[in-house]
């Protein structure tokens, strides 16, 4: 018995080092020293918020770029270079807008843009006379069964609802209380192109947002005289396939149009919420003359993406991408919007742990999958870095393993009593609640990658929590995770929550608790590495198989 039992812990001995290997090397090289110094500078002042288009988001990114490539990390965009290139694009409304409504016994009515329509800014200039026909919300979502153009729309103006069925269901299948991305205007607007409608008019879900509107105010809004201090943005690829004239007009134009084909505008409102789709129902006796004058110009962007090749002569062209956004909202003269939490956090964390996959390759240790370092652009205009990864990816999407997005790591969630609507369907709670905690989003739709963040958890002992997933908040796809997830690409965010200084003034580096953002670090590090290395990858999210654009 007693040699048995020395056998025993020999073998045990033994094989301790082994185990100990398969944790992620250097991972006690993420230090918070090193995370302060460069959040105090990333974050600093005189980076003045790193505002899309502004001289400190190039500079932000050039940073970034030297880091990388100080780690040798290789080059992975087009020509050898650090930079993912893309354009966004913005809009600014021209002067012969118009709308006509010509029926067949009052004649023609002359509207006047500003107070019973206004053109989409993603709208191409464009000019059209055709019938009318109402399509419920005008969405197409095959992976939904669902389908709102079962008739015929060719040569018609569609008009159709915003927003989607079932909006406050938390068991809707538009993705329960997420606003699911079909519903998205400019989605709905190439559904409706891609069916043979010429253009489109939307307008206001009434039933599910009753009250009085004050239409005029809503295009002020949509298009202020005054350009506002931050620029509407959308990518230039997505306004680019739009060939149809789109436009938003008030619901009492739409009870007009709607009342000659003898119903309510209220009642076909809600006789769109269907479960699988709605039935085109035509509008006779008018047809609308709509001309839409939009000029669109053209913003270079970029990413900055960095890669560290694996060591399996396989399994190194399958890739995970470590992520996180660098930019933030700028500066308002002296008022400087430093977004330290939101989010130098979750980029100075990326560039530690890019700096400890070089360290243990140098030492010999290398992922056997190839992990791609990604700094994304024009996250807070709208996830659009990432969006154009997704459009114009720089290997194929169906390479992915998996994605760990990083967004607001430096902070601990508190959500005030009355805290206004910026916190709409969060629980109030305390700072000191959530001390040790971070929140991971996006396991609803890729469970698979619920296993090596929990392994990799076992040794840092922070409180992981998934509670976001389903909430009205939509805090899930309002990150760059979003984006990997709608193409079925397994994706999570780690996310320490919302705060009373996310998006002020007051997100300094100051502020910032340095040993959790450390632990955070290592544990996507962990997770990250553990993916890179596992003999199997998660499955693709949402059931589905991966969507190449």
């Amino acid at each position: 018995m007693f040699k048995r039992v020395c056998a025993v812990m020999v073998l045990m001995m033994a094989l301790a080092p082994m185990a100990a290997q398969e944790r992620a090397p250097q991972n006690d090289s993420i230090r918070q020293e090193d995370l302060r110094a460069d959040l105090y500078f990333l974050a600093g002042d005189a980076m003045r918020g790193r505002l899309t288009d502004t001289d400190e988001n190039r500079a932000a990114a050039d940073y970034i770029r030297s880091r990388f490539e100080r780690a040798g990390l290789s080059p992975a965009a087009a020509g050898h270079s650090f930079f993912q290139t893309y354009n966004l694009m913005t809009a600014t409304i021209g002067d012969d807008n118009a709308l006509d409504v010509v029926t067949t016994d009052a004649g023609t009515r002359h509207l006047r843009g500003g107070q019973e329509f206004y053109p989409h800014r993603f709208s191409p200039s464009g000019d059209v006379t055709a019938p009318l026909t109402f399509a419920g919300f005008g969405i197409s979502a095959p992976y939904l069964q669902y389908d709102d153009y079962a008739g015929d729309v060719k040569g018609k103006i569609v008009v159709a609802l915003d927003h989607e069925p079932g909006e406050r269901d938390p068991k809707s299948s538009f993705e329960g209380l997420i606003t699911a991305e079909p519903s998205t205007a400019w989605r709905k607007a190439l559904a409706a192109q891609a069916k043979g409608a010429v253009g489109v008019l939307f307008v206001s879900d009434v039933h599910n947002h009753p009250g009085p509107s004050n239409f005029d105010a809503a295009a002020r809004g949509y298009w202020p005289e005054t350009p506002p201090r931050i620029a509407s943005y959308t990518l230039a690829a997505w306004a680019d396939r739009i060939h149809i004239p789109v436009a938003q007009i008030s619901p009492a134009l739409a009870a007009m149009l709607i009342e000659g084909a003898g119903k309510r505008f209220e009642d076909l409102s809600k006789a769109s919420e269907t479960a699988h789709g709605f039935t085109p129902i035509a509008l006779p006796g008018l047809r609308v003359h709509l001309r839409t004058a939009v000029d669109r110009h053209i913003v270079p962007d970029r990413n900055v993406v960095g890669l560290l090749e694996g060591s399996d002569p396989q399994l190194k062209n399958e890739w995970v991408i470590v992520s996180a956004h660098y930019d933030h909202n700028g500066a308002d003269a002296s008022q400087i919007f430093n977004g330290a939490d939101d989010n130098g956090s979750g980029t100075v964390a990326l560039l530690a742990i890019a700096d400890a996959y070089a360290a243990a390759a140098r030492a010999g240790h290398r992922p056997k999958r190839s992990v791609l370092f990604a700094a994304w652009n024009s996250e807070e205009r709208g996830l659009l870095g990432a969006w154009a990864y997704t459009e114009q990816p720089i290997a194929p999407l169906s390479t992915i393993t998996g994605v760990l997005n990083m967004d607001m790591i430096g902070r601990s969630e508190e959500v005030p009593v009355g805290g206004g609507a910026r916190f709409n369907g969060l629980e109030p709670q305390s700072a000191e609640s959530n001390r040790n905690a971070v929140n991971v989003g996006g396991l609803r739709w890729a469970p698979d990658m619920r296993a090596p963040i929990e392994s990799a958890n076992k040794g840092i002992g922070l409180d992981v929590r998934t509670r976001y997933d389903n909430n009205a908040s939509n805090l899930v796809r309002r990150s760059d995770q979003w984006p990997f997830l709608q193409h079925g690409v397994p994706a999570v965010e780690f996310f320490t929550g919302l705060h009373p200084d996310y998006h002020t003034v007051y997100d300094r580096p100051e502020k910032i608790e340095y040993g959790k953002l450390e632990k955070i670090a290592r544990l996507v590090y962990e997770a990250s590495w553990e993916l890179a290395n596992a003999p199997t990858r998660p499955k693709p999210a949402n059931g589905r198989s991966i969507q190449e654009r």
